[in-house]
């Protein structure tokens, strides 16, 4: 995680946001990056009253400083950077996701909005940054638990694992937490007179999804031998075994920009845990 921008969190004062703001800063204080604490705000009336537009934009100056003073005190010596922005909070957190190494946003749970990918600042930048994103769900500062439990990340036969292995080792890494990859296997059915039939042997289809685990794990257990990473597979639906995960400190999915797939959508309404989103 090299972006310029270090990790950028989109603020708006609200319990959720405060939530976020925790993340981001232990992410920014784990990776020694600088925070920048974003908080965009519009002017809804046309021309309107002069006066009133500026008694809005010192409402959001208070914001925004209230956010950063917040990074500040949570960790002395953390660069923190406010950016304040007229304008739309998701065109602004998408031009800082090009230069950003990480994006954090908070939600109320994403439901339906994680589906459509309209109106939710949060889903939004979920399907449209370019960076990775973690969601963090839930209201209220996070709970700090005296143990942690591991990253979780679901892995699929797309071609597209490294880049979510590699984020997933990442913070399994700067968090001194294990690994377990989780990699769902379905039987191929054929259909005969109508009836559909098992098309392989389902040993044969399980043996095959753990030899594929076991080659896309290999070299990550070689480059960073001292993260136990733990391999799982799976006959239950992805999101399913992800979720069932206790205890998980984050759920690591990777997903098409501009878009949710059903793994992904699953996630962020149902997690128990904050989530991340890897392109």
């Amino acid at each position: 995680m090299n972006g310029t921008m270090g990790v950028v969190i989109g603020y708006d004062g609200s319990d959720h946001s405060m939530q976020a703001l925790d993340w981001a800063v232990d992410e920014a204080e784990l990776r020694q990056l600088p925070l920048v604490v974003c908080h965009a705000w519009q002017w809804p009336y046309g021309d309107g009253d002069p006066a009133a537009r500026d008694s809005l934009r010192h409402a959001a100056e208070h914001v925004l400083w209230h956010g950063a003073d917040c990074a500040r005190a949570g960790s002395p010596g953390l660069d923190v950077r406010p950016d304040l922005y007229e304008g739309s909070a998701t065109r602004r957190l998408e031009e800082l996701s090009a230069d950003a190494g990480l994006l954090v946003v908070g939600s109320r749970g994403l439901g339906a909005m994680a589906r459509a990918v309209t109106g939710s600042v949060a889903a939004h930048a979920a399907a449209h940054a370019r960076c990775p994103v973690i969601v963090v769900r839930g209201r209220g500062s996070l709970p700090r638990r005296s143990r942690q439990g591991p990253i979780v990340v679901g892995l699929a036969d797309d071609g597209k694992a490294d880049a979510v292995l590699a984020f997933a080792c990442a913070e399994a890494t700067v968090r001194g937490l294990p690994l377990i990859a989780v990699h769902a296997w379905r039987q191929p059915p054929v259909a005969w007179g109508g009836i559909a039939f098992p098309a392989l042997d389902p040993m044969a289809v399980r043996n095959a999804a753990d030899n594929w685990l076991a080659q896309a794990l290999r070299p990550w257990r070689e480059r960073q031998p001292t993260t136990m990473i733990e391999s799982r597979t799976t006959q239950a639906q992805a999101g399913e075994a992800l979720a069932a995960v206790a205890n998980a400190t984050l759920v690591v999915v990777g997903s098409p920009h501009g878009r949710f797939g059903s793994v992904t959508a699953a996630m962020l309404r149902h997690a128990p845990c904050p989530v991340a989103i890897v392109r």
